[in-house]
């Protein structure tokens, strides 16, 4: 025994599956296990071709709907030329624009990691020219070698 929905959405009640599949069958569609796992299933009659392709047409739609945030990362060094910067700091103008997050990170090498000050520095200058379009998740953190913070769109 199965509850019954026909074509047009209305109950048909509780029938027999042969008789359902017969009912199915004489009308030209599908008969489609809607809810398996309630007492007694539900099965309703359908155009399962039909439905298929409306499910695919939506999914298709949400997806073409969204937008993906990536991470765009800018490598500075501690003694970057004024021209670089800029040029950098443009850059990740235009990334946040799109609506992606901006990943800056200051690369340390060698003897560069006893003077941090200076990563700190360009960081503060980095932080300063974005300031009006953009504000960072977390306070600025060193991970190895390199000073990192990510910045995401006011």
């Amino acid at each position: 025994m199965v509850r019954l929905i026909g074509e047009a959405g209305e109950q048909l009640g509780l029938i027999k599956i042969s008789e359902a599949l017969r009912r199915a069958e004489s009308a030209g569609f599908d008969l489609v296990e809607v809810s398996p796992n309630s007492d007694p299933p539900v099965c309703k009659i359908m155009d399962f071709g039909k439905y298929k392709y409306e499910l695919a047409k939506k999914e298709k739609e949400t997806r073409k709907k969204q937008h993906i945030i990536l991470t765009k990362e800018i490598r500075l060094r501690p003694k970057i030329e004024e021209h670089d910067f800029d040029f950098k700091v443009k850059h990740a103008r235009k990334f946040l624009e799109e609506g992606n997050r901006v990943k800056a990170s200051v690369v340390f090498k060698g003897r560069e990691m006893i003077h941090q000050e200076f990563g700190k520095r360009v960081m503060e200058n980095f932080t300063k020219a974005l300031e009006d379009i953009a504000k960072y998740d977390k306070e600025p953190a060193m991970e190895g070698g390199t000073l990192v913070v990510v910045y995401t769109k006011k």
